[in-house]
């Protein structure tokens, strides 16, 4: 008897461009309590409470997303390519990133990132505030 080798079929993978404009305010807008604003030249600026969590904007040629990370995410992202410490806020010593170019991270790892950020700013509000945001069951 032959044997010939296994045939697997060929399972095709649909290419994603990276996160647009509308993907990032849908998915800021789908996180609870969340107020969108257009500003800083036109930068999309997503808050919670009243305090940032996320920008997209701030780059002219492509898309780029600001948020705020952990010291260790800090330092571990800021390394990569495709990221970099947030323009002016990083500048003032403050642990915010930029993905402003590919490789950058995958929608998935920025979705991700942007969900962490509105956390730490949330978590951070006072407790009236967050109760009152509905945020924390008083």
């Amino acid at each position: 008897m032959k044997w010939g080798r296994r045939l697997v079929p060929a399972v095709a993978t649909e290419y994603k461009p990276p996160m647009t404009y509308d993907d990032f305010n849908a998915f800021c807008g789908s996180l609870r309590a969340t107020t969108h604003v257009v500003q800083w030249g036109g930068s999309q600026v997503w808050k919670v409470g009243g305090k940032v969590f996320a920008v997209g904007g701030w780059q002219e040629d492509a898309p780029s997303f600001t948020f705020k990370v952990s010291d260790l995410s800090y330092q571990i992202l800021k390394e990569q390519a495709g990221l970099r410490p947030a323009p002016y806020l990083a500048s003032r010593g403050m642990k915010w990133i930029q993905h402003y170019a590919e490789p950058g991270l995958s929608d998935g790892e920025l979705r991700d990132y942007i969900r962490r950020s509105y956390d730490m700013i949330s978590q951070a509000l006072p407790k009236k505030k967050r109760i009152e945001l509905g945020l924390m069951i008083s």
